[in-house]
């Protein structure tokens, strides 16, 4: 009788223990964003990376100042037949209507990064959505398609955020390959960051107008295309529907 006494004790433990783990681990499908409960509240996660089998990886870059290289950028991905994401900042839509044009008319999807670059976290939920709402239609009055891929500028995101991007039909999109190539690191450096880094599903970030995103954009392909990866824009790597994202910002698909 004791034995079975502490036998039931034991499997009550273990089951409210499963319970927890389970409700840390549980998202909810069809939305931008994973839930992951903590107790009575609850967090939101954007996608960082996406659960593949296959060997796809996303490459995206973040324009907020100057566009020097950009249309480089274009040429060297054109030139090795992969797409990738641009995410634009509206004023820099404002300043460079044109390479908006040349970004889309070459293949490449394009998301919105913001109208003014702010930390989204300080704002409240209406500036939040006008931030949004001005910045996708500077960008779909140039080139008349749908916005559907976000990226919080910093990566600074809450759940007033990704709610907000959940109402305008975005995904909050983060990464888990920073090249850091903004701190000015050599081609070979911001590579050497990438080949590291890199997995099926991943996103990885760089920044139109880094000083050496040219080389390392072209030096990255060479070892992702030679590793038999597919490189593609965020859009073409993330599922659109019947999904969900675990508490690390993964995206599976169900």
């Amino acid at each position: 009788m004791p034995f079975c006494v502490i036998k039931s004790r034991t499997i009550k433990i273990f089951l409210a223990m499963l319970i927890v783990v389970v409700m840390l681990c549980i998202s909810f499908e069809g939305g931008a964003s994973a839930q992951v409960w903590f107790g009575s509240s609850s967090r939101l996660v954007p996608i960082y990376s996406v659960d593949k089998e296959e060997k796809q990886v996303a490459i995206s870059f973040d324009a907020a100042w100057g566009a020097d290289y950009t249309q480089e950028i274009i040429d060297v991905l054109k030139e090795y037949n992969c797409t990738a994401t641009f995410f634009l900042v509206g004023f820099w839509v404002d300043k460079y209507p044109e390479m908006v044009k040349a970004i889309d008319e070459a293949g490449m999807e394009i998301g919105t990064h913001s109208n003014t670059h702010p930390d989204m976290v300080k704002l409240d939920k209406t500036t939040m959505k006008n931030e949004l709402t001005t910045s996708m239609k500077k960008i779909t009055d140039i080139i008349n398609k749908e916005i559907k891929v976000f990226r919080a500028p910093y990566g600074s995101y809450n759940n007033d955020l990704i709610n907000v991007c959940d109402e305008l039909g975005l995904k909050a999109i983060q990464w888990d390959v920073d090249s850091l190539d903004w701190k000015g690191l050599s081609a070979s450096q911001v590579t050497d960051r990438i080949m590291k880094k890199v997995k099926n599903g991943s996103i990885i970030l760089m920044h139109n107008n880094a000083e050496h995103v040219v080389d390392s954009l072209r030096l990255s392909l060479d070892w992702l295309t030679m590793k038999g990866y597919k490189v593609t824009s965020v859009g073409e790597l993330i599922y659109s529907e019947n999904f969900n994202i675990d508490a690390n910002g993964v995206q599976h698909k169900n």
